[in-house]
């Protein structure tokens, strides 16, 4: 962290000097006794990120600066502080705050020769208070310390002022807690303070989680420091919680007043000009050209394509006219020169690549023909009456009719699906010249045909399962049966009642199968019209997705994220802050709101009273008479009306009541603690190394400074 600018001459110091700790759970505070404001003021926390090029890890203490941290990897550590809650207990992080805060006060060499005076919370345990009575006087061999509550000497300091009594309150609500300490003659009363477990941390980070839950898409932007100023900024206690809620329910001109804005950056995007008729005319040319240009590519390839087979198929041609013209002996050496071994590998390559050759044409192919041809050969049984053949070749020819039938089968499903892919490609080929031809209305065309579709086949599918099961009075599946299925159903009926009857023999003559193929036949022609349809409306959606960057297919839509239906501007870039002023601030009364199930200011107040052992009333009059707040968390404006009219509620009627906010909530204890420790009676206050080493932590705990010196 840089040196101060402030260059101080520190030889004027006596070594009899007192040292002034003010250390806080949120700023940490050091400069020398009898002077108004510390020397240094930073963070209370540490940062260990690593260094991006050497990979060494550092410790950077206090505040971190935005333009040092871009050296190093911040991904991989947090900041850490050395208090729980208000009690250190952290004392390797503690070390090294104190190594910081002494080397920047300007402390040389490795023992501080002066005393020292460190502020603490009221009730601190003496488990933490002999730790750092141990690291000051082991690590830094301090010649003697003093331990005094931080809201004591801002109580004190504005007593000094006037601005308080000997009898009094100090309400003083810091970064993580919030104290109730009454003050009588002057000393304040442990036994009677109160505490909850809030404070400015917690405003802060209720006011984060609000913003970040309202506005999402900006949280990287509400960051807990800038959460941190937008609270000290313009956040306020409201006089009456409810009827400020009701004034923002209402959206009344005073609440638009109250609400402020938080313009984030935001650049607006560039205006460019409408293209004219020339340049639209001029990018169609070169849209219509580039088309065209990959047209002819394509033309090209396909001839290129179509001469490759023809090459090839001549070849084979010649090859197979060449082994039909030599001898048998021959026919191996002539194949020996090819890659082919025999001449059922060649007349395969030739039916493999006039196949090849009509699809790239664009022709029907025979692959049926031969198919009948080749099956013929391969089960010459079939055609041979049943009389005609032995009981054995009876056997093998009802096993040729069950093949035969199974390789038909798979040759009309791939003819089938062959035919397909043609009648695909020459819909697309037709489709294109359309387009070409006027696109606008081709578009609006192909979206209309998609919309009819997409209506069709959901109907046909809400029908369909509407049929089924349909047991509350409608029309169930056996009342929609057409002709075809109802003939299927009869011709069921009679093979099963047949098989009963005897042995089965289904399948031994030509007219079972027939009937098996009548019976396995999906004869249901809507069932076939909604494939159809669902295959139409598969290829149009394909097209439109080809042809329209706009389409969305129906079936996206519920994984796609909505595009936004507007640009953005500068007022989506803007955070409010209504009611989020009041109501983050609101937790110092109501700490349930964050799930703290503790009282509040002004009920503790009335907590701390009634634990006073003394009965006087007169006492508690002054003592309500001079009421200070204190603390960080106390610069809201509006929280000592607020704190008077909760207070005045449980105090007896006409009681005098004043409640004031210190001369500065933040360094007057810092203050107090320089002026108290720049007096004559201070070193018989404090509690030095010998008594450490003679009494231990025992005297440490009886360890009391008084404050009315």
């Amino acid at each position: 962290m840089p040196r101060p600018e402030r260059q101080t001459d520190y030889s004027r110091f006596s070594p009899a000097i007192p040292i002034i700790i003010d250390n806080g759970g949120f700023n940490f505070r050091i400069g020398w006794a009898g002077e108004s404001d510390p020397r240094i003021t930073f963070r209370n926390l540490i940062y260990r990120p690593r260094h991006k090029a050497t990979g060494e890890t550092v410790t950077i203490v206090g505040d971190h600066d935005p333009v040092l941290l871009k050296y190093f990897d911040c991904t991989r550590s947090s900041y850490r502080s050395a208090f729980d809650s208000n009690v250190v207990y952290q004392f390797e992080i503690m070390e090294y705050v104190l190594d910081y805060g002494f080397e920047r006060l300007g402390v040389e060499g490795s023992q501080v020769d002066h005393p020292v005076l460190m502020t603490e919370c009221i009730c601190n345990p003496i488990s933490s208070r002999s730790k750092m009575a141990e690291l000051l006087f082991e690590t830094y061999g301090v010649p003697s310390i003093a331990f005094g509550v931080d809201a004591a000497f801002g109580y004190k300091f504005n007593q000094q002022h006037g601005i308080c009594w000997e009898d009094g309150l100090a309400i003083y609500s810091g970064f993580a807690t919030s104290h109730i300490i009454p003050f009588v003659g002057g000393e304040p009363v442990s036994e009677a303070c109160c505490r909850t477990n809030v404070g400015g941390y917690h405003i802060t980070d209720y006011l984060k989680q609000i913003l970040s839950l309202s506005y999402p898409y900006h949280m990287s932007s509400i960051t807990w420091e800038k959460a941190e100023e937008l609270k000290l900024e313009h956040c306020y206690v409201a006089y009456d919680y409810a009827a400020e809620l009701q004034l923002f329910q209402k959206g009344t001109k005073e609440a638009e007043e109250k609400t402020r804005c938080w313009q984030l950056p935001w650049i607006p995007p560039s205006q460019e000009d409408a293209p004219s008729e020339e340049e639209l005319a001029r990018k169609a040319a070169l849209k219509e050209k580039q088309g065209q240009r990959l047209r002819d590519i394509a033309a090209a390839k396909k001839s290129t394509r179509i001469f490759e087979l023809e090459h090839e198929l001549h070849g084979l041609e010649d090859l197979m006219q060449q082994l039909e013209e030599v001898e048998e002996e021959e026919m191996y050496s002539v194949l020996s020169a090819t890659v082919f071994s025999s001449k059922q590998e060649i007349e395969s390559a030739v039916n493999r690549v006039t196949q090849s050759l009509r699809k790239a044409r664009g022709e029907p192919s025979e692959i049926e023909e031969k198919a009948d041809a080749s099956l013929s050969e391969k089960y010459p049984l079939i055609s041979i009456p049943d009389n005609m053949l032995t009981p054995e070749q009876l056997k093998e020819k009802k096993k040729q009719i069950f093949l035969k039938t199974t390789s038909e089968g798979r040759l009309r499903a791939k003819q089938k699906k062959f035919n397909e892919e043609l009648l695909r490609e020459k819909q697309n080929q037709q489709d294109e010249e359309k387009r070409l031809e006027n696109p606008e209305l081709y578009l609006e065309q192909t979206r209309v045909k998609y919309r009819e579709l997409c209506e069709r086949v959901e109907q046909r599918k809400r029908l369909k399962a509407n049929g089924n099961g349909n047991s509350s009075g409608g029309v169930g599946r056996g009342e929609r049966l057409n002709s075809a299925q109802k003939e299927r159903m009869r011709l069921l009926t009679t093979a099963a009642f047949d098989r009963g009857k005897g042995e089965d023999t289904f399948g031994a003559r030509d007219e079972d199968w027939q009937l098996y193929k009548l019976m396995s036949r999906d004869n249901d022609d809507d069932d076939d019209s909604l494939e159809e349809d669902e295959t139409e409306l598969a290829r149009v959606t394909n097209r439109l997705q080809e042809i329209d960057p706009e389409f969305i297919a129906k079936s996206d839509l519920a994984t796609l994220e909505l595009p936004r239906l507007r640009p953005l501007t500068a007022e989506d870039f803007k955070i409010n802050l209504g009611v989020e002023r009041f109501r983050c601030p609101e937790i110092l009364f109501q700490p349930s709101m964050v799930g703290v199930d503790q009282a509040g200011l002004d009920e503790m107040t009335g907590v701390s009273l009634r634990r006073l052992s003394s009965k006087d009333e007169e006492l508690k009059n002054r003592m309500c008479s001079s009421i200070v707040v204190l603390g960080g968390s106390s610069l809201f404006p509006g929280l000592e009306s607020r704190l008077e009219a909760g207070i005045r509620k449980i105090r007896p009627y006409l009681s005098p009541l004043k409640v004031v906010r210190s001369l500065n909530p933040v360094l007057d204890a810092w203050r107090g603690a320089a002026a108290y420790a720049a007096s004559v009676q201070f070193s018989t206050q404090t509690f030095s190394i010998q008594d450490y080493y003679e009494k231990g932590e025992s005297g440490l705990k009886q360890h009391q400074i008084k404050y009315s010196l």
